[in-house]
């Protein structure tokens, strides 16, 4: 039994975050920090005009009380800092635009960047470099929780690991006494919560429960910080979180990985708006136009044979009056859009688009297909297979999902993508702004004044 199996994992995660340092990361972790970084923040700018983004934010400004924190994409509104982590969280994920761990199934950012922006806002000020460290701290440990459940998700993962990677980010930030941290990661485990039930529905409590998730994680931090005992086995108790969330545990190998490199630079880019999921096939789509000169008139039908991850995350059908958050899930819309249009933007996503007669005819002749790999975690390989109407057959093989490590976004392509988002907010003019200084945070001795200079955090 190696040292790692023998101890409590939630010291060894704790451990962990406590003892990185910015100087002891590589070169090649700093780089992927600082880029997933401005890709969250563009993405949260982005979600201020998600579906129910306005409805979250007046609600949240009701609960009232506590130090003020920045919105994004919001200049001048000031929440109290928990409330900031939850409108925050809520805009990163609520396009389904945010980074992705794929094999953990996990979105990281959107709770540990929320969480973070919260808390520096709160407290003393902390270097860039200490944010970044955070960044990389938290991510690893959600991650580590993603990737040693092997199974189909159970509950909405990046919420119930989402929680434990914001606490022990902010353990990191504010170098916490190892006691408190510990205890805080224990109160992590009462609040850990997300159900799946969402997204089968295609509901919007999907970008809720990863709000939720970075809001609780500040009360967490807090309840440690009062001197309130967090339970000591939050993840391999009876009762901690394998026992309940997921069906079982592969804990030690992922613990190991800790050792082995940081995991945000295992994290893809999403290159569409939309369910990680979906992305294989619009790319597919996209090939099938380019290389075969697929067009919408000629198409029969369309199968995507992919791993039963995707069947069930996006294999669900199109339908009139989806809500966007269902639309952002359904590979057979997606795919129609794509072949109407060429690509998916955050503009298709408006009533008009989802109830476009057009988009549903053709989403009809469009469907997912489970492969019946074992790998219950996997996005690829996968095939397109279209069916025109003389006859013919179009097929496009799928390898590796665009955005991912083994086919990341140029940065041109990286670049593109935060332009977008600011334009889609209205604010395409903070997007020099906002690139230096992401880029300059290293050097800041004050993280939260160097993103507040950019314009798009009030």
């Amino acid at each position: 039994m190696t040292e790692a199996q023998a101890r409590n994992p939630a010291h060894v995660l704790i451990d962990h975050a406590l003892a990185l340092r910015w100087e002891d990361i590589p070169g090649a972790v700093r780089g992927k920090a600082l880029s997933f970084l401005h890709d969250s923040l563009a993405v949260g700018v982005a979600g201020r005009n998600a579906a129910h983004a306005d409805g979250v934010l007046a609600m949240v400004q009701r609960w009232g009380g506590g130090e003020a924190a920045g919105v994004l994409g919001r200049p001048g509104v000031r929440l109290p800092a928990p409330s900031a982590a939850f409108v925050n969280a809520f805009q990163i994920h609520g396009q389904e635009y945010d980074c992705v761990h794929e094999p953990a199934v996990l979105h990281p950012m959107a709770t540990v960047l929320a969480a973070l922006l919260a808390e520096t806002e709160r407290g003393d000020p902390v270097s860039g470099k200490q944010f970044l460290t955070a960044v990389v701290a938290g991510v690893d440990v959600a991650v580590t929780l993603g990737i040693a459940a092997p199974d189909a998700l159970m509950f909405f993962r990046p919420a119930t690991a989402g929680i434990f990677g914001c606490v022990a980010a902010i353990a990191s930030l504010r170098a916490m006494p190892r006691d408190m941290a510990l205890d805080a990661f224990g109160h992590a485990m009462a609040f850990a919560s997300g159900t799946m039930q969402a997204h089968l529905e295609g509901k919007p409590a999907l970008p809720v429960q990863v709000a939720h998730a970075a809001r609780s994680s500040l009360d967490a931090v807090d309840l440690a910080r009062a001197g309130m005992p967090g339970v000591a086995h939050p993840l391999d108790g009876p009762f901690g979180y394998f026992a309940l969330m997921e069906k079982r545990q592969e804990l030690a190998a992922a613990l190991a990985r800790l050792k082995q490199g940081h995991r945000i630079t295992e994290v893809s880019w999403k290159p569409f708006p939309t369910g990680r999921a979906g992305h294989g096939g619009i790319v597919s789509v996209q090939r099938l136009m380019a290389c075969h000169g697929l067009t919408a008139d000629v198409l029969d039908s369309l199968e995507y044979h992919a791993p039963p991850l995707i069947h069930r995350l996006v294999g669900r059908p199109a339908k009139p009056g989806m809500e966007p958050g269902y639309a952002r899930l359904c590979l057979p819309f997606l795919a129609a859009v794509t072949l109407l249009r060429g690509t998916v933007s955050l503009g298709d996503f408006q009533r008009g688009t989802l109830d476009d007669p057009a988009v549903l005819a053709l989403a009809a002749r469009i469907r997912v297909v489970a492969d019946g790999n074992t790998d219950l975690a996997a996005f690829v390989p996968a095939r397109a297979l279209a069916r025109t109407v003389d006859g013919g057959e179009l097929v496009e093989d799928v390898a590796a999902q665009f955005g991912s490590p083994e086919w990341p976004l140029s940065e041109a392509e990286h670049l593109g993508k935060a332009r977008g988002c600011l334009a889609f907010a209205d604010m395409e003019d903070r997007h020099a702004a906002l690139a230096d200084a992401v880029a300059g945070l290293p050097t800041a001795a004050d993280a939260i004044a160097m993103l507040r200079t950019t314009g798009v955090i009030g």
